[in-house]
């Protein structure tokens, strides 16, 4: 159950202890879950001290921003987490649209960093990672790479980004600022659509005792953090959007499969708001809806498997979008012509059109399963259907140039906006969608079977543990268990707050 990061006490004393007496050397204090849940939990004394941080500095103070809570500078706070709603005349449906913000993140702008680390503190508070010896490996298609490098370095641990060397090259020049060594960056064959490789690639560095992989696609440290803290933040948008029309109902939650963790944001809203789940992937690679496969460029959503932390057996509908939607509504929301187009001749205002690059290529993604989903069940203006933008358009510069050519013979102008916004947003339809049932969720459910039993070495008890509901609602307990050892912890290592 280690590689799973299931444990609640410690399970190395003498490693505790030169954690503690690092950290407390260093001057790192950790923040707890329920601090990043509501930072208004978070000492006073840290909050005064954060005003002189830069947000993007490898600064151990910058782990009590890592939450959904930061203003537009990322150094104060807000009451509600940033949102973008998405009015009708651009989504054409009308049903609330709204995208919760990635990109108020510190350090890498993506709120993978909270997945990176509810993966990391729970070892280091156990006792099962040294930060004085192991290497913290973090594997990803997108984002949780750089989360984890960042976290690494403010821990003082050695960070190791796996990932594919078809990304974006903004991931790859952030890796380069902020890794130790060139090495620290391993690249492996293909792109979004390649996670075996990057599997093989971790198990070969598995041999090495030294190095511990922090696989996010099966590390529930990365379900637990997004069903409290995503799924709180997203309750209290929601909250606030119910302030102005009483009769607000939550419809669904949507988002992308990716390593599952933002998905369980579902779970909590299922269970407060009664919403529904809905998991997105590419149609150009339909693992979920037809056991298919192929190659995508939505960056950072993953394929070609089920995530060992996905609660399948809870997701009510899966949804397919083409790569040729995102990347050619990214060339629309980004460029110089497209903003044109969209004021002049879709009548949109000016700030709304500046808060579209907001969106990454897996937030459009998002944004159009959304639609798709308002219109499947005929969503009217009470209904709220809530995201999330992952991180936003500055991850993805280097994708315009690719998209130009790729769709558009290198040139933009305002009929190719046009025929982008006829082809990949105004026609959307309900293609692609599956309405999940029972026996629906079991076919899902054992595709994961060739990935964990298979292929990762999960025993068949612990696979099909997660077809009850209970396994998932114990989950929750681990998150006081950490909290408190968390607390204990900072408490031990000295570190005045």
């Amino acid at each position: 159950m280690a590689r799973l990061g299931l444990e609640r006490s410690i399970v190395d004393t003498a490693v505790h202890e030169r954690t503690r007496g690092r950290f407390g050397e260093t001057g790192v204090v950790l923040p707890t879950i329920s601090q990043l849940k509501d930072p208004a939990a978070i000492p006073a004394g840290i909050h005064d001290r954060l005003g002189d941080v830069d947000p993007d500095a490898p600064h151990p103070l910058n782990l009590f921003r890592v939450h959904w809570y930061n203003d537009a500078r990322r150094r104060g706070l807000v009451d509600t987490p940033a949102y973008v709603e998405l009015p009708p005349q651009l989504t054409g449906v009308p049903a609330r649209i709204v995208l919760l913000l990635g990109n108020r993140f510190p350090m890498i702008q993506a709120h993978k960093v909270l997945a990176a680390y509810g993966c990391l503190v729970p070892r280091l508070v156990t006792g099962a990672f040294d930060p004085t010896w192991h290497r913290a490996i973090w594997p990803s298609t997108g984002n949780y790479c750089r989360g984890g490098v960042a976290i690494s370095r403010i821990l003082g641990c050695r960070g190791v980004a796996v990932l594919p060397e078809h990304m974006s090259n903004e991931r790859f020049d952030w890796l380069d600022k902020w890794v130790g060594d060139p090495s620290d960056i391993i690249r492996t064959p293909g792109s979004e659509s390649n996670v075996k490789e990057i599997y093989d690639a971790c198990a070969a560095l598995d041999r090495d005792p030294a190095n511990i992989i922090f696989n996010q696609f099966c590390e529930f440290g990365n379900y637990l953090v997004h069903r409290i803290c995503t799924g709180a933040a997203a309750e209290r948008v929601f909250s606030s959007l119910a302030r102005s029309r009483p009769a607000a109902k939550l419809a669904a939650f949507v988002a992308a499969t990716g390593s599952a963790g933002t998905l369980a944001a579902g779970d909590h809203l299922k269970e407060a708001l009664g919403s529904k789940i809905v998991t997105v992937e590419a149609v150009e690679c339909p693992t979920l809806l037809y056991n298919g496969f192929g190659e995508h460029n939505i960056q950072g959503i993953g394929d070609k498997h089920v995530p060992f932390i996905h609660n399948v057996m809870n997701t009510d509908m899966v949804v397919g979008v083409s790569d040729h939607a995102t990347d050619t509504l990214f060339v629309l929301f980004n460029t110089t012509e497209g903003r044109k187009y969209l004021v002049e001749r879709r009548g949109l205002g000016v700030e709304l059109v500046e808060q579209l690059g907001h969106f990454g290529l897996s937030g459009l993604c998002n944004m159009l399963a959304a639609i798709k989903t308002a219109k499947y069940f005929d969503l009217g203006p009470d209904d709220v259907v809530l995201t999330v933008s992952t991180d936003g358009g500055a991850m993805y510069g280097s994708e315009i140039a690719k998209a130009l050519g790729r769709y558009f013979g290198h040139r933009f102008d305002a009929i190719s906006a046009g025929e982008t916004w006829g082809q990949s947003l105004a026609a959307t339809t309900t293609d692609h969608m599956l309405q999940l049932g029972h026996l629906d969720r079991k076919r899902i459910f054992n595709l994961g079977y060739f990935t964990w039993v298979e292929q990762q070495g999960v025993s068949l008890e612990e696979f099909n543990a997660r077809t009850r509901q209970s396994f998932w609602e114990g989950l929750m307990d681990l998150a006081p268990a950490w909290d408190e050892m968390i607390t204990q912890f900072n408490t031990r290592s000295g570190v005045v707050t």
